[in-house]
C-alpha cells in the first residue's frame, strides 16, 4: 500500500502526519478490525473528494477482506473506485492498483472470469505505462491473473503466465513471492508435485527474507504450497502438519470467513479422507 509516492522520501515518511497514517499502521501490523474501523472512520469525517478520504476508503476495503468478509470488501471497492477515478484519473497507478486489488476479492467471491478479465485488463494498462509504480501493478495483476487461471483449472495457461511475469519480475520482494506460490499452484493443479514443491521452497525462502509488516497477508501461503505438494506425493502425514499450520496460522490472522482460511480447511478434511 504505496501511496503518494514522492522522491527521496520513503513510506513511512510521506505517510506520517497524514489522517491515513494510524490506519495504514493498523494493517501493516496485522490488526485488520481496527484499521478496517480507523479507516472509515477518517472516510466519514473527510470531504468526499478529498484524497485521503479516497485512500481511507481503499484501506478499509483492503482490511475488510484481510477478515474474510469478501463481499463487503467489494462493495467497499465499488464505492471507492468511481472516488478514485474522479480525483486522480482512471489511468492513474492509483486507481488501477484499486482495481487489481477488487479483482482479488472477486476471486474470493468465486467470481473467476470476471478477476480474469479486470485483472487483464489492468496488466495490460499498466504494461503501457512507465516507471516503477506500473512495473510493480503490471506484475501485481498478472499475479491476479494466475490465480484466476488456476482456479478455473487453466493449469498451463497460469504457468506460463507466471514464468513470465517472474522473468519480466527480478526483485526479490513480495511480488516474486505470490508469483512462486502461483507458479506452485499451477503445478501442483498439473500434478507435477515435485517441482511444485521445488517453487514451494523457494517462496519460503522469500517469504522469510520479508519485513514482517509484509509477511501479514501472505500467512499460510507458502504452508498451503507445501502441503498440497506433500499430499500429492503421498507424504501425507507432513501434509496434515503443513495443513494444519497454515489453517491455524489463517484463522489466527484472517479468521475463519478467510479464502485462505477456508482453502486450508478443506485440504485438512481431503487429507483426513485419504486415511483409512
Amino acid at each position: 500500500m504505496k501511496f503518494f509516492r514522492k522522491r527521496g522520501r520513503s513510506d513511512a515518511e510521506r505517510m506520517t502526519g497524514t489522517p491515513v497514517a494510524e490506519a495504514k499502521a493498523l494493517y501493516e501490523a496485522g490488526r485488520y478490525a481496527e484499521a478496517e474501523a480507523e479507516a472509515r472512520a477518517v472516510a466519514r469525517a473527510l470531504p468526499r473528494d478529498d484524497e485521503y478520504a479516497a485512500v481511507a476508503l481503499n484501506i478499509a476495503a483492503i482490511a475488510t477482506g484481510a477478515q474474510g468478509r469478501h463481499a463487503e470488501a467489494l462493495a467497499t471497492y465499488d464505492e471507492a473506485l468511481p472516488v478514485f477515478s474522479r480525483i486522480f484519473g482512471p489511468g492513474h497507478w492509483l486507481t488501477l492498483k484499486l482495481r487489481s486489488d477488487r479483482a482479488q476479492q472477486m476471486s474470493a467471491l468465486g467470481q473467476y472470469a470476471e478477476s480474469e478479465a479486470e485483472c487483464a485488463a489492468v496488466a495490460e494498462a499498466a504494461g503501457r505505462g512507465t516507471g516503477p509504480e506500473m512495473s510493480l501493478l503490471a506484475a501485481a495483476a498478472r499475479n491476479g491473473l494466475v490465480f484466476a487461471l488456476n482456479a478455473q483449472g487453466r493449469h498451463q495457461e497460469a504457468e506460463a503466465l507466471a514464468r513470465e511475469a517472474l522473468a519480466a519480475h527480478r526483485a526479490r520482494d513480495r511480488t516474486s513471492l505470490v508469483l512462486r506460490l502461483g507458479l506452485a499452484r499451477s503445478l501442483n493443479g498439473q500434478a507435477r508435485h515435485e517441482d511444485a514443491l521445488n517453487e514451494a521452497q523457494g517462496a519460503d525462502m522469500l517469504y522469510r527474507a520479508l519485513p514482517q509488516h509484509q509477511r501479514h497477508p501472505d500467512t499460510g501461503a507458502v504452508e498451503l504450497a507445501f502441503a498440497t505438494a506433500l499430499l500429492g506425493l503421498r507424504r501425507t502425514d507432513e501434509a496434515r502438519r503443513r495443513a494444519a499450520t497454515a489453517h491455524d496460522a489463517c484463522l489466527a490472522c484472517f479468521g475463519p470467513d478467510h479464502r485462505r482460511t477456508a482453502e486450508a480447511r478443506t485440504l485438512l478434511e481431503r487429507i483426513d479422507g485419504t486415511r483409512p
